[in-house]
């Protein structure tokens, strides 16, 4: 397992409408986002006291699955499925007792060596292609030097950078809606291409069946999908622009900082 800083969510059948989008012209991007940094979270997370925090977690679980899977055996389906909420919650709280410290603490040497640069957000470094700022040594060096980080004593100034959290939007019923009659389509199409699957008799037939398989996929995307994608998207612009934003990104690749325009997009979804 590895520790990210900040959880990350599910892949989202819509998670293209909270891609990183650009609003205005690169020259002015350059120009107006300047405060931005970013932190490899992956070096973070190979820190010694993650990677501890990760060994003792792994062999929890390694001993915690081994314990319920000899309760489970001799257990009925309900009492399977309760067993099976029982072994997550006892893995949630483990997670917490022995990363959440250290997720609290980097989150608190971020946050400190912003406000020393004067960066009103920091970001995942994955996302970024060119510019910002790097502060992971700076973060890294704090984390491990004797003591614990002091917080910044003021809390980050107005940013052109704002975010979304994508599992909200998979949250709203009309997006939910069409997530389930998409995944029902899919699991009809795949069932009827097996069946003819078992006909085919040569190379060329199961080639074409899959072709087909695949072109009924991608129409009834662009039937059910595409048009709430576009929604999406033309939202996010509209509500980023009325805030003076130039760039919008998902919640999971925000790390500190930023402005958080969710509500906004949500309310004007429903």
């Amino acid at each position: 397992m590895i520790t990210r800083i900040v959880f990350g969510g599910k892949a989202a059948l819509l998670a293209a409408a909270a891609a990183v989008a650009l609003l205005g012209a690169p020259a002015a991007l350059a120009a107006d986002v300047t405060d931005i940094g970013y932190v490899d979270q992956g070096a973070l997370a190979a820190l010694p006291s993650f990677q501890s925090a990760n060994r003792q977690f792994n062999d929890f679980g390694r001993r915690l699955q081994s314990e319920y899977l000899g309760r489970a055996k001799h257990a009925g389906q309900s009492q399977q499925a309760q067993l099976a909420q029982e072994f997550q919650s006892r893995m949630a709280q483990e997670q917490q007792r022995l990363i959440g410290p250290l997720l609290s603490k980097a989150q608190v040497a971020i946050a400190s060596v912003a406000s020393s640069k004067n960066l009103s957000v920091v970001v995942d470094k994955r996302i970024v292609v060119f510019g910002g700022t790097d502060i992971t040594g700076n973060v890294r060096d704090l984390l491990t030097s004797p003591g614990d980080p002091v917080p910044p004593a003021s809390t980050p100034g107005p940013s052109t950078v704002g975010f979304v959290d994508q599992r909200a939007i998979d949250d709203l019923a009309k997006v939910k809606a069409v997530q389930e009659d998409f995944a029902k389509f899919k699991a009809d199409e795949e069932k009827a291409a097996q069946a003819k699957l078992k006909t085919a008799k040569t190379d060329a037939d199961r080639q074409a069946i899959f072709a087909d398989y695949k072109k009924t996929l991608d129409a009834k995307s662009d039937q059910l999908i595409k048009p709430v994608v576009d929604q999406t998207r033309g939202v996010i612009g509209d509500v980023a622009k009325k805030k003076g934003l130039t760039l919008v990104i998902d919640r999971g690749n925000i790390i500190y900082g930023g402005q958080d325009i969710t509500s906004d997009v949500t309310a004007a979804l429903k």
